[in-house]
Formats: structure tokens, sequence, C-alpha cells
């Protein structure tokens, strides 16, 4: 009985694809037509194969789709939408552009490009949306042929990414043995636990996702950081991961020739292909598997007795396994010992499970047999070549010289091999950082070529080895980016004192029916976005600028003193831009602003306070906002608005930006510098301190309201991403408010920054604010941004 059921269980050949020249890198299950799927390969092509009418139960080419100038790395689906009802093909190759293609046209309807180095992986999500990893180290995230936002934090290539879309969750999985969470643009966690590259990423649900890598290990993720599970099995690379819809059964294959079929915890059946390398797998809409490999050949596998292969077919299938040959330098057999080895009757004897393999010895030849559970015989998989893979007593020659080994590696796939020569006796660190100079190869391979070396002298290696965390030259700590220094945050207001001066503090908003924003009357349905004219912070009570401004002067350092005529040029500026009648600042004044700017950070707020009013001058603006002039003001006061700056020149930073909102050089120059502004901001939202969280937020909506009605999907998206991401740590109400008005300015009108809001999980963000009626504001604008939304 119990072999009945594993029969029925039990993957067998349905048929052998030979479309392709070369080895086939992805495979990608289409919707449309109905059973297909798309294959990409290194022979520059793409091709669409849709099951055929006849009894063979075999595949026909449907489409042969072409654009990549190199080799093609990936593909995958991109959904239907009204434009395109059937969906688009999505390929990404070595010549760095990823090309998009619909199923009936042999050429790309676009291409995206942008990545640096090859594309080798690829995913979508909803509303279009797609993502990307590179050789570069970065992902991207498109939609509607533009890069909506870049992905940075890992130190190696982006070897898998995978889209979580109900959340607006994204993964990426690199050659620094890590994998990365995404919200919104930004990392939320760093997974931790593989010892070699990651190599590929499957989506199990909203909170568990698997990951497969080089160091021949599956491991299984809870989205909260935590790795639930580790599967074993595979004896080399493992390179790609598909699962079933049942959501707990999956299909791997990698460097070992196999295809393995998982159900729960288990691996249950090992399909091995004559092909050294199975590089990727997909699950058609029906459950069979296919598979592509590095002989060119897409094979499928199916469960369904009626769609088994015939007997010949299969015979043909064993007897190619059988005629292959099997590298013992490949790992997959352990070391192999020719004299130990039992003879032929060893086959007589059962195995213990699917997948077991046995050496035995023919005479001088060693043959390798895999036990099948569903035949209940030993399967000839091919001959052993090679002998032993450990350290012999024979010196290797290159370049006249004597090497205990001459390792040859392959750094960019398709270009020339490299030569790396080495010694027992030598420092595998300092070899190989010898060998990336030498070959003129970035540093961030050094451990992954070092590795390389003491794995393939396992026993052998006399120079020190380093810790992981350790620099391999000087031992000492090693940069790991994004690493928090522990600083606490800050909180409660910055200040301190009864009847104190407040930099900046804010009248009482006028009540009633008016525009939440500015007091004004407003009468309109929806009274709050888009908004079309910046919000600045207006309010100053000057004798209390000035007499904080003379208190700090009377204690600062003598070096650091301003004189009386010094603060009275500064007092003369205040009141000429506080008062719509005076006359206008002077240039002299607006260059001993621009000095007292830089007064020592612990006292220099008030002077700050004084600048954040200036601005919104016409005069001041235009001399501080210029072309040149801009730039300096900018970066003195993004300096100011590190995080590990004061709390108070942070918030004022901020809002002088926002008042620079005021005049069209102001604009000018937040709107060229607003990849970098925006940023800095962003990393603000974790400072405790509501003010700061205001201002950020109105920082936030200012560039939404420049970029109303502007096709810069670009910047929309980082607008979003930045609203997202605050709304993730700030608790204020009116600065929530701002953020929501921000949202909808963003996406009111714009078709594009809807879907991206939407894929970025936004609506589901916010919901929490819908219900809120105190301020009544805050759950109207909620509602208006969620409609805006559906």
């Amino acid at each position: 009985m119990e072999e009945n059921t594993a029969q029925s269980n039990s993957y067998r050949l349905r048929c052998s694809i030979p479309g392709h020249e070369m080895d086939v890198r992805g495979l990608a299950a289409a919707d449309f037509p109905e059973g297909g799927f798309v294959s990409v390969s290194r022979d520059r092509t793409g091709r669409i194969w849709v099951p055929n009418s006849s009894p063979d139960n075999a595949f026909k080419e449907m489409q042969c789709i072409s654009g990549h100038s190199n080799f093609v790395s990936c593909v995958c689906i991109i959904g239907p939408s009204e434009m395109y009802p059937r969906g688009l093909i999505a390929t990404g190759g070595n010549d760095n552009n990823i090309c998009v293609f619909t199923l009936d046209k042999p050429n790309p309807v676009y291409t995206l490009t942008g990545h640096k180095n090859t594309v080798c992986t690829l995913s979508s999500g909803k509303f279009g949306t797609l993502l990307s990893g590179s050789w570069d180290t970065t992902a991207k995230v498109w939609l509607s042929e533009k890069c909506m936002m870049t992905l940075q934090g890992h130190s190696a290539a982006v070897w898998a990414v995978a889209m979580l879309p109900e959340q607006g969750l994204m993964l990426s999985g690199s050659a620094d043995r890590t994998i990365k969470l995404w919200k919104a643009g930004r990392c939320e966690t760093t997974f931790t636990g593989h010892e070699d590259c990651v190599r590929g990423l499957a989506v199990i649900s909203n909170t568990e996702f698997f990951s497969c890598s080089n160091d021949t290990s599956i491991r299984r993720w809870l989205v909260t950081g935590e790795c639930a599970q580790v599967y074993y099995g595979h004896t080399n690379y493992i390179y790609s991961m598909a699962i079933f819809p049942n959501s707990r059964d999956f299909v791997s294959t990698g460097e070992d020739r196999t295809v393995r079929i998982w159900r729960g915890e288990e691996c249950t059946q090992t399909i091995r292909l004559p092909a050294q390398s199975v590089w990727c797998c997909c699950i058609l809409t029906n459950g069979d598997i296919a598979v592509g490999a590095s002989d060119g050949i897409i094979r499928v596998f199916t469960e369904a007795e009626d769609r088994v292969a015939s007997a010949e077919d299969l015979q043909a299938f064993e007897d190619e396994l059988s005629k292959a040959t099997i590298d013992p330098k490949t790992g997959d057999l352990g070391d192999i010992k020719i004299e130990e080895l039992p003879g032929r009757e060893h086959l007589d004897e059962p195995g213990n499970r699917d997948g077991q393999t046995r050496l035995i010895k023919d005479g001088e030849k060693v043959e390798a047999y895999q036990w099948s559970v569903s035949d209940s015989r030993w399967v000839k998989i091919g001959d052993v070549v090679g002998g032993s893979n450990q350290q012999t007593s024979k010196s290797v020659m290159y370049e006249g010289k004597e090497y205990d080994y001459v390792f040859t590696i392959d750094v960019n796939e398709g270009g020339p091999s490299m030569k790396l020569p080495y010694n027992v006796s030598e420092d595998p660190w300092l070899t190989a950082h010898n060998f990336l100079q030498k070959n003129d190869l970035s540093p961030m391979f050094l451990d992954q070529v070092a590795n390389f070396i003491i794995e393939n002298t396992k026993g052998h290696v006399v120079g020190p080895t380093q810790p992981a965390s350790g620099d391999p030259f000087t031992g000492g700590a090693r940069y790991i980016p994004g690493s928090s220094d522990g600083r606490p945050n800050f909180g409660g207001d910055p200040f301190t004192g009864s009847g104190r001066y407040i930099p900046g503090s804010d009248a009482v908003a006028p009540q009633g029916v008016a525009d939440p924003l500015t007091g004004l009357q407003q009468r309109t349905t929806n009274i709050y976005f888009p908004k079309t004219d910046g919000v600045t912070f207006e309010q100053a009570n000057i004798s209390q600028i000035v007499g904080k401004l003379k208190e700090l002067n009377a204690g600062a350092p003598q070096e650091h003193k301003l004189s009386e005529d010094f603060l009275e040029s500064l007092e003369r500026l205040l009141a000429s831009v506080s008062s719509q009648n005076a006359c206008p600042p002077t240039i002299q004044q607006i260059n001993l602003l621009w000095k007292a700017s830089h007064w020592p950070e612990d006292i220099v707020f008030p002077v700050l306070d004084i600048l954040r009013l200036a601005v919104r001058h016409p005069h001041v603006n235009e001399c501080l906002c210029g072309e040149a002039e801009g730039v300096q003001l900018c970066n003195h006061l993004l300096s100011l608005m590190r995080p590990d700056g004061r709390a108070a020149n942070q918030m004022l930073a901020l809002r002088t930006l926002c008042n620079c909102f005021g005049s069209g050089h102001g604009r000018a120059l937040l709107m060229g510098q607003r990849e970098t502004v925006l940023s800095r901001a962003a990393d603000l939202a974790t400072v405790c301190n509501k003010n700061i969280h205001i201002a950020l937020a109105t920082l936030v909506l200012n560039y939404a309201t420049c970029l109303h009605a502007q096709p810069d999907l670009e910047a929309k998206a980082q607008c979003l991403s930045v609203a997202s991401r605050a709304l993730e740590t700030v608790q204020d109400k009116e600065a929530v408010f701002r953020l929501l008005v921000a949202l909808g300015t963003t996406v009111a009108a714009d078709q594009t920054a809807r879907d991206l809001a939407r894929s970025l999980g936004v609506n589901v963000q916010i919901s929490q604010y819908s219900s809120v009626s105190d301020p009544s504001k805050l759950g109207e604008c909620c509602r208006l941004v969620l409609q805006e939304l559906q």
C-alpha cells in the first residue's frame, strides 16, 4: 500500500523540449495562454511555449522573443491591466537592461534602463509594479516604464527579489549572504543565517517566505525576522525554488544536477538530470513542474498518469542519464576512494529513501546510481570521472611557477575566466586581495574569493583566517552598513524653563470651517487636497528671539562673540522681514546672517529662527537660494539635520527649508536638491519630537504641492516613500494630517502615482485614521485619500 501511495505522488517525465541553443536560465508560468510558460536562455532569446494537442503531451513554440544584446538571465510575468489585458513578459539580461514584451510580438514594447550591471532577477507585484535585482548591488522598483525607487543597502550582487504585494513589502537576497525586507524604499529588516550567496526567494504568504543559497540549505523565514526552519538535502549550490498552490510543498533545483520535491518538511523525491546545472524551475497551472538546465533543454515532469511520457521516451531519458559523466570535484558525491568501493552486488540491497545515491566499482570504472522509490530500483545516473577531490602531492605550473592549486574563477558570466594560483602556506585573505587588485575587480568580492579558497582547500590552509566581523587585513572591526550607534531618541520639547523662548512657536490656529492649514475660509467639497500652494511657518515673537540671541551671545566664548553692531544688523534685518512696509534687508545684513548661522551648534538656534523668517522675503530668498549660494545653504541646513544633531536645530532647519518654498528661487533650489533633502529629512522620522514631525510632514507636503500636475514619477515616488515611512513612526495628529494631505496631493489625478501608492500598501497603512473624529479633519482627509486609492 505504501508503495502505491509513493508511486501516485511521484513526478515522472512528461516531455523534453530542445528549443534553446544554450543554458536555460529562467522560467515563468503564464496565465495566457492557458497551461503555457516562458523560458529565457543564454542564447539571447525568450520563448513562449503552449501545450500542443498531440498524444505526446509536449509543448510547441508559440513565439520567440528577442531584444537583448547579451545573455538573458531571468523572466517574470506582469499581470493583466487595462492596456495589456493578457499581461506582459519582462526579461532581464547581461546587457544591464530589462525588456518588456507582449505575448504576440517578437520585439519589446519598451526597454527599462538604469541598472549598471547584469539584471539577474525579476518579480512583479500589483498594479504593474516590477522589482529587479542586479549585480550592481541594487534592486529597483519600476512602474509605467519609469524607475520609481532604487533600493540600496547590499554590499554584493542582488541575486533574488520577491514582492509581498498585500503589505507593500519587498524582499532582496544577495551574494553578501543577507536578505533584506523593504518597506516604501527603506530597509526594515535584515535576515542573516545563510553562510553563502542567497540565490532564490519564494513567497509563501503575507508572513512567511523561503530562501535558498549556495550554502546548500533552504530556509523558511517569518517576515518579523525569525528563521522558522532549515531544510537540507542538496549537495551543492541551490539556484531556484517554486511553491505549490497549497503553500506548503515546494520544488528546488541546483548545481547537484537535481530537482527535489519537498512535501512538508521532507524531501520526498529527487530527480536527477543529465546536466550539471539545473538553473530554474516553475510550477505550471496544472501542477506540472518545468525545469531548465545547462544543456539547453527544458524538461517537464508530471504526477498525472495520463500526461506521463511514453515508455520509449522514459527509457531514452534514463539512457541519457546513465551516459552522463560526474566530476567528483563538484562535491556532490563526497570524497571517493576507489579501492574502498563495493562492487555491483551492492545494488541488490534496496535504498532507504528516494534520491539516495550509491557508488559502485565496475573494474576500473566508478558508476553512480540513485534509488527510485516509485520504480523500486537503482537507476544509473552516470559514470564518475576524475578520481578523488582531495589534495594530491602534485604541483601545478602557472606562469612558470609551481603552485599547490590553480583555481579557475568566473566573476562575470560569459566573460573570460581568470586564474587564481594558491599555495597552502599563504594567507587566503591576502591572496584574494592580490587577485582582485591584479584583475581590477571590486573589493566587494574579497570575502567571497577568500572563502572560496578556504572551502576548496579544507584541511590545508596554513594562513590565518579572520572572524567574519573583522577586517581581514587589520583585524579591526569592520564597518557594517546600517548598523545602529545605539544613540537614544530625543524626547519632548528641546527647551526647558517657564516663560522661555520657544523657537518658531506657533500661535493658536483659528477654528471653524476653514482651510485646515492656513485658516482661510473654504466651501469646496474636498478642502484638503490637492494642495497647490506651499505651507510655511510664519508665527514668531521677535522680542523673545532677540532677547535669546543677546543672552547666548553674552555667554559665548570670546572667539564667537558677536559685536554690538553685528547684533544690531541682525535685529534690523529681523524687523524688515517681519513687516510688509519696511525697507528690504541689505546685502550686508544678509551676509551677516549667513555668517551668524555658522555659530556653534549649541547656541545657533535663535539665528536659525531668524533665518527661517528671513527666507520668506523675496530679496533674501533670491540672495540665499540662488544657484551657487543655494547649494551652500542646502548643505548647511542638511548638516544641522543629521540624526545625531540637536533637536532644536533639526526642527529649525526643516522649517527653514519649508519656508524656502515661499519664493521661486527657493522652490527651484529645493526641487533640484529633492533627492538629497528628502532622504536626510526622512531619517528624522525616528526622532521622538512632535515639532520635528510636523516640520517633516510640512516639507513632504510642500514637495507634493510642487509636483502636483507634474509628470515626474520618480519624484512622486520619493514623496510617497518618505510619507509612508514617516507614517510608521509619527504619532502627532497634526503631522499625520499633513502627511495625509501630501499623499492625497501626490496621487490626485495621477493614475500611475495611485497604482504605486497601492503597491506600497499605503491604503492599508492609513486606514486606521479613517475613524478618527478628534480632530475631524484627520478622519475626513483619510477617507478622501482612501477614496482616491480605490
